[in-house]
């Protein structure tokens, strides 16, 4: 029997790969990142199986043109950059890669409130441009202290949870909105305080996004929410990039309306260096690396893995959307 056909648009683990190619007629993606939607849109046509990544725009175009596809495994927690209802209606199953990356992402993003509260990465360009012997000051080159501070929390879901736990062992004051307010012994553990939206943008002194992108989310953080921040607050983002206006950013950084910001996602990814956001000295930038260590990376591959195999069988992939 001929082998059922599995594209990937980027490589993949190695022991994922040979995994895959003894079930599977298997082609990979190896030029430009992310891959072209003409060359995608060319391979989706025969195949049974895709793995893909964040930064691929699955459509309903596309998934129109994969006539025998079954299952959409991507390599990773966000699946917005699939038309998840379309592939429903076509019956293509879908999988993610959920779980396995909350601690490292919460590292992340708690890196970023360091890095960009104690002015860590903007301190080592200083000393690469040879500026050290200007900062000797009594007032040259302070950052702020965390303790005390209020941290704002937008959405407190696994990740947002494992942030605060981080927080508190600052000694950081923590405030949270979330759709629905979580239970009191969660609150008294992670010493979190459910307040409204309004008050969380008002009050925090750092605000981390940490829900997903859709209707509601999309260019939430805009000109009229800034403007309503406190001018000596930041604004961290390791969830994704369209909950931001980056025009709106740009301007509340460049007239300080805010005191600064640290982004590991993107609107459109990846940024170039002529992205207006690489000229700001306040600003911490990552290449969308929230779940990049060597442990999750292999738990997320083993992950894709298992959604791709159950989705091709026609079955419900390990973590399901929609179908």
């Amino acid at each position: 029997m001929e082998k059922k056909r599995v594209f990937l648009t980027r490589n993949l683990h190695d022991f994922a790969l040979n995994d895959l190619k003894k079930q599977y007629k298997v082609e990979i993606h190896s030029g430009k990142i992310p891959i072209p939607r003409k060359t995608l849109s060319s391979k989706i046509k025969n195949i049974e199986g895709l793995i893909c990544f964040p930064y691929d725009t699955i459509d309903k175009e596309l998934i129109d043109n994969a006539k025998n596809l079954k299952v959409i495994s991507t390599y990773s927690v966000g699946f917005d950059h699939i038309d998840i209802e379309h592939a429903k209606k076509r019956k293509i199953r879908v999988g993610y890669t959920p779980e396995v990356l909350t601690d490292a992402t919460a590292d992340l993003a708690f890196s970023l409130i360091l890095d960009v509260m104690r002015r860590v990465s903007e301190g080592d360009r200083l000393i690469r441009r040879g500026k050290w012997n200007k900062i000797f000051g009594a007032y040259d080159y302070v950052g702020t202290d965390l303790q005390g501070k209020t941290l704002g929390i937008l959405g407190l879901g696994r990740i947002g949870s494992a942030v605060a736990k981080r927080a508190k062992s600052f000694d950081m004051k923590i405030i949270y909105h979330n759709r629905k307010q979580v239970s009191k012994i969660k609150e008294r553990s992670l010493g979190a305080k459910f307040v409204s939206f309004e008050k969380l943008i008002r009050e925090s002194d750092v605000v981390s996004i940490h829900v997903p992108h859709n209707k509601e989310t999309d260019k939430l953080f805009n000109k009229n929410i800034f403007q309503q921040m406190k001018k000596t607050s930041f604004l961290i983002n390791t969830a994704r990039g369209k909950i931001i206006n980056e025009k709106d950013l740009i301007f509340a950084l460049r007239n300080k309306i805010i005191a600064g910001a640290g982004l590991d996602v993107f609107e459109h990814e990846p940024i170039s260096t002529s992205h207006p956001f690489t000229k700001f000295q306040n600003i911490t930038l990552a290449p969308h690396i929230g779940s990049s260590t060597k442990e999750t990376r292999e738990k997320m591959a083993q992950i894709a893995l298992n959604n791709l195999n159950l989705g091709i069988r026609g079955k419900r992939p390990q973590f399901s959307v929609g179908y």
